[in-house]
């Protein structure tokens, strides 16, 4: 025995005698720490975030009793742990519970020892350890039993507080659940990483007026008491400590049930259950696509969904009881968009892919968390497409990955799989990179492979590792098609079927064959995850071959500046197409330079075809006014995914210097004969995008010249718009979208119309209906004057749905009375009439508005303190102020403010990649006006350079 373990071991034998008194006292800082501080007792065994591997969790008995009227939680769990090596710590984590009693039984639920064990703590590793005075054994098995209390307080993670009102002004309590990442520990003491799956029994005592729900169904109810029940749920499947769930509400439900008989049912607060149904069908037309996609049964007896009001992010896919904000499952065709409805329809297919994609197969640690949410966020949009086709939303892919390279090509991106330790770290890996770019890469793998050779690879991933983790190679070699023998031509290698058919098929091979016979995909996908960056890939003509060079992109590096480019090398699956060739061509790039072959007939070659791939592409040389001469002769020749992606790189490229402003604008010369509402939106969002960045500078003129070229430009697609929910949603978005742009720049018809009809609706009290596409737009220009914004204010407290209530808080936002927005500002902070969960949406809102962009600014540097304590320090609320209060600033001298506010905050600031993300974001902002303010000046000599058609949605 050491002399460390000797000295430990005679300080727990003070500590074993005194232990009751130590445990009965221990109090709960203002953190959810204890109260030393966040110093670990003396004695404490293990010194790592991680906690150690050889004691192992393989079920829970779980007993809680939330009392909402006394705001606390009592509880009790009784963890079956295995045990790998010999020891006398059992290691696990809590954080802000009151540990009263700690004990450990064998095998036989026999005591290891009469007295309490000491429990010790570590608040800054959120652990605690229980110390048994008798070795666990390798290879036995023990049970840890512990009891705890908590306050049930407001907030987002953990077990927390909500509350609603009802029509007649009642408040109504509610506690919920939101455990992922790191928060399970705050609702009971456990092993809280992912690869420690176990089962779970939970058992959950309420009040006769309130419902439990959790995981699994009940499977008895008992009355312990005339004010006490007590629900018994089913024991669940193996799954991690973040998926776990249970909500105590009076929320009432509506059920139906799929094709292989799950129940599936969506909870909401009475009163909003007529907006129920929508969200019922398509949670049960997804489960059957999924099922039959994955060709792998959805394993629980029921799938129930429900609305929480209060709620930090879009939804949380804990296994058979995924929680949602009211505005992504809630739907109410009297007022809700076809946005709207398109926004649930893809939450809901995002949180159900999770229940193959994370929860049957998990990662092994959060640095690979893109293999939950990338998967997740790309089976969006097979799934919707496939089960509501009428809503196109193949054509919102796009940006997706337009969102991915915006974060990407700053030098603060980071590899979508990155080291991650800490909470605060693991939190942050929550972003755009495993979201959006995850997906994005998934998306070119899948075009790469072929659809059947991907949809097979992932049904191996997910069979392989049901109830378990995974990490990248996993996958990479779930994708490899094992090689058919040639004297077994039915391919039966005893690998099973897939589809009906033996998995190691010909005609698989043979699509494998195609897609690269010599692919070593781990080499090339390693390039995609473990560097950060997006590439560029430049292409020069010379005769028949094509040049092609790869560089990292990066927006806010000037072409002057050191070498950046030469550290990056991708495996990119290159595709493109000529004028002289219908066929899409391919070729797997591997080095830094290399050339193809495209003919000596080709007077056009589009690289990337329909933005399939991961890469922007600069044409060198007559790239460029080629493609911009057949966008204006034939702009058919390419596909709307093509012509949308010329748009986006030709805007991307100008802040490099690569391109200038006035070849890009030449570029949508073309757009008033464009027939498709994609690439119309591209070239839209970048002009607007410019305008509101313009318009918060002193550049008055250019402003004014800009607004003009805009009006002037896109004129007769403004005229051509009807003030009716008509068409299709492509449609309606366009409209919506135009029509907001047109009032925004002050296009006297709009703004008539949209007066008038603001002017009815508050005529008849609000009651009129309004379009709901075109209503936030009608609010907007409504809040502009005194009587207007203040019966805005009141239809907010008012409406009863949070879809409804947002759009009239963007267009409360929108006002220019800076006294009004310091008010809702006020509020926010408040929480009482403005929600907390709404804050950071709410301040963003002012920070875009031309008249609040300081306001917000000052806003989030003075009530920095009151907001991390508040929300998580790398919660999505913190890091969407930081980067959305700036994200329009556009000058050196707001660039120096923010460093100095950053600096004085460095203990914090130092912890958050977003720190560096928005001071990127902002230094591209400063290069772009210093690059292209002289252009803008030019822009009112511009016209469109075609005549314009009859707008369609093809």
């Amino acid at each position: 025995m050491s002399v460390v373990t000797l000295l430990t071991l005679t300080l727990l034998a003070a500590m074993f005698r005194s232990s009751s008194a130590h445990q009965a006292s221990s109090s709960i800082g203002p953190q959810g720490e204890a109260s030393n501080g966040g110093a670990a007792d003396p004695a404490f065994p293990w010194s790592h975030l991680r906690l150690p591997s050889y004691i192992v969790p393989v079920h829970y008995e779980l007993r809680l009793h939330p009392n909402l009227t006394e705001l606390r939680l009592s509880g009790s769990v009784r963890v079956q742990v295995e045990v790998k090596n010999d020891t006398n710590w059992v290691v696990l984590h809590s954080k802000a519970l009151n540990i009263s009693n700690a004990m450990l039984l064998d095998h036989s639920m026999a005591a290891l020892s009469e007295q309490v064990l000491p429990v010790l703590h570590h608040p800054g590793h959120e652990q605690v350890a229980v110390f048994s005075p008798r070795v666990l054994s390798s290879g036995h098995t023990y049970f840890l039993h512990l009891q705890f209390g908590a306050e049930l307080t407001e907030g987002f993670y953990g077990f927390y507080k909500s509350s609603y009102k009802t029509g007649a002004g009642e408040t109504r309590v509610l506690a919920s659940t939101h455990f992922e990442p790191t928060s399970a520990r705050k609702a009971f003491p456990c092993f809280d990483e992912p690869s420690f799956k176990a089962n779970y029994t939970v058992t959950i005592r309420r009040s006769p007026e309130h419902i439990a729900l959790s995981n699994m169904p009940i499977e008895k109810t008992v009355r312990l008491n005339e004010d006490l029940m007590e629900d018994h749920f089913a024991t669940s499947v193996k799954m991690s400590t973040y998926l776990v769930a249970f909500v105590i509400c009076d929320f009432r439900s509506v059920s139906a049930t799929t094709s292989s008989g799950v129940k599936v049912s969506i909870y909401a607060a009475p009163e909003k259950l007529h907006q129920t149904h929508y969200a019922l069908e398509v949670a049960v037309k997804t489960l059957d696509f999924y099922e039959k996609y994955f060709n792998i049964n959805y394993p629980l007896p029921k799938q129930d969904l429900i609305a929480i009001p209060d709620f930090e992010s879009g939804a949380m896919e804990n296994w058979g009881l995924t929680t949602y904000r009211e505005t992504s499952l809630l739907y109410d065709p009297r007022s809700s968009s076809a946005q709207d409805k398109l926004w649930v329809t893809m939450v809901i297919a995002h949180e159900l892919a999770h229940q193959w994609f994370g929860n049957l197969v998990t990662m092994v640690w959060w640095n690979d968390i893109w293999l939950n949410e990338g998967f997740a966020r790309y089976m969006e949009y097979i799934a919707v497409e496939a089960t509501y086709p009428e809503l196109h939303v193949e054509e919102y892919l796009l940006n997706v990955c337009f969102a991915a390279v915006g974060r990407d090509s700053l030098n603060s991106s980071r590899p979508i799989s990155s080291a991650a330790e800490n909470p605060t770290q693991i939190r942050e890996m929550f972003d755009t990179v495993s979201y959006d770019k995850g997906a994005c890469v998934l998306h070119m793998l899948r075009h790469f492979l072929t659809d059947e050779v991907f949809q097979s690879g992932i049904v191996r991933y997910l069979r392989k590792f049901s109830y378990g983790n995974a990490q990248n190679q996993d996958l990479w070699d779930s994708l490899l098609i094992p090689k058919c023998s040639p004297s077994s031509p039915q391919g039966t290698s005893g690998s099973g079927e897939l589809f009906g058919r033996p998995s190691c098929d010909w005609l698989l091979w043979l699509q494998y064959l195609f897609a690269g016979e010599h692919l070593n995909l781990t080499a090339m996908m390693n390039t995609w995850t473990l560097q950060k960056g997006v590439p560029l890939v430049t292409v020069t003509r010379e005769g028949s071959r094509l040049l092609l060079k790869q560089e990292r992109f990066l927006k806010a590096v000037l072409p002057s500046d050191p070498v950046w480019a030469t550290l990056y090398l991708w495996h990119i699956p290159l595709t493109f197409k000529t004028s002289s060739s219908r066929t899409v061509h391919r070729h797997l790039m591997v080095t830094k330079t290399d050339s193809v072959d495209v003919g000596d007939q080709a007077s056009w070659v589009k690289v990337n075809t329909d933005m399939a791939g991961y890469y922007l592409v600069h044409y060198e040389g007559r790239g460029w006014d080629q493609l911009t001469q057949l966008l204006r002769e034939n702009h058919t020749a390419l596909s709307y995914h093509d012509r949308t992606h010329l748009i986006h790189n030709a805007f991307q490229l100008i802040v490099t210097g690569k391109l200038s402003m006035g070849r890009a604008l030449d570029l949508i010369g073309y757009l008033p004969s464009e027939t498709h509402t994609v690439p119309l939106l591209e070239g839209l969002g970048f002009l607007g995008a410019y305008y509101r960045m313009l318009e918060k500078t002193a550049e008055h003129d250019v402003t004014q010249k800009l607004r003009t070229y805009i009006l002037r430009f896109f004129g007769d697609v403004i005229d051509r718009q009807t003030w009716e929910d008509k068409g299709s949603v492509t449609e309606r978005h366009l409209r919506s979208e135009v029509i907001s742009l047109a009032c925004d720049l002050g296009h006297a018809p709009c703004l008539r119309q949209a007066n008038q009809r603001f002017a009815d609706w508050l005529h008849s009290e609000g009651k009129l209906s309004l379009p709901a596409d075109l209503t936030e737009t009608i609010y907007s220009v409504g809040a502009q004057d005194e009587r207007g914004w203040e019966f805005l204010l009141h239809a907010y407290t008012a409406s009863p749905s949070e879809t409804h209530k947002h759009k009239i808080l963007s267009a409360m936002g929108s006002s220019r009375d800076k006294n009004k927005l310091s008010r809702l500002l006020e509020m926010a902070l408040e929480g009482e009439v403005i929600r907390n969960q709404d804050l950071s949406t709410l301040v963003y809102l002012v920070a875009r508005n031309p008249h609040g962009q300081q306001l917000a600014w000052a806003f989030f540097k003075k009530n920095w303190g009151f907001l991390v304590q508040k929300f998580q320090l790398s919660s999505f609320c913190i890091r969407s102020l930081m980067v959305g209060t700036t994200a329009w600033f556009s000058s050196a001298e707001e660039l120096s403010d923010m460093r100095s506010f950053f600096q004085s905050i460095e203990e914090q600031a130092s912890q958050l990649r977003a720190t560096q993300v928005a001071l990127d974001n902002v230094q591209k902002n400063v290069l772009w006006m210093e690059m292209n303010l002289g252009p803008l000046r030019d822009c009112a000599n511009m016209r469109p350079v075609v005549e314009t058609p009859a707008l369609s949605a093809q």
